[in-house]
């Protein structure tokens, strides 16, 4: 306990150096980030083009040398940010009655709330396509799944496919 409560300072003070060395002022008092100056975003064309302009900086600050782009490369293939945040198992639970369970992705960057709505959604679209009337919620729950590194997000429920009362044909 002793070592993370001397760690956790250092780690702000050495944040705060940071910050303070990127950002400075050139002698006739124009602010700069990192040695570049508002009129060399300019002039790199940042103003008109950010792509451009981006990479533009990111040569200067050395940010397109191989062990950074490789660190990038392998961030975005753990983080995968195409990739679907809600994973969903259906199952039948009986004649009229479907099970989902479902699992959040890893690492997210939003959507903890979502879980119910996408249920419901994924619900719906079953009664749509099997020619249903609608559907009952008969279970639900959400909780935690705490796995290594990262805990995950789950939810489950039960809901029962329901014909028309009135026009059972249908």
């Amino acid at each position: 306990m002793a070592m993370s409560t001397r760690i956790g300072p250092l780690c702000l003070a050495l944040g705060v150096a940071l910050a303070a060395t990127a950002c400075s002022t050139t002698p006739n008092g124009e602010a700069t980030f990192a040695g570049v100056t508002a009129d060399e975003v300019a002039a790199s064309g940042g103003t008109v083009a950010g792509i451009a302009g981006g990479v533009l900086m990111a040569s200067k600050l050395s940010y397109l040398k191989p062990e950074y782009i490789a660190g990038a490369l392998v961030a975005y293939a753990i983080y995968d940010p195409l990739a679907p945040t809600w994973s969903i198992d259906v199952s039948r639970a009986g004649e009229d009655r479907v099970r989902m369970d479902l699992r959040m992705k890893s690492l997210i960057t939003g959507g903890e709330g979502e879980a119910r709505q996408i249920f419901l959604r994924n619900a719906q679209r079953m009664v749509e396509a099997g020619g249903f009337a609608g559907y009952d919620v008969l279970r639900y729950e959400e909780g935690m799944e705490a796995t290594r590194p990262f805990a995950r997000r789950t939810a489950s429920g039960e809901v029962r496919l329901v014909r028309s009362r009135q026009f059972p044909q249908l």
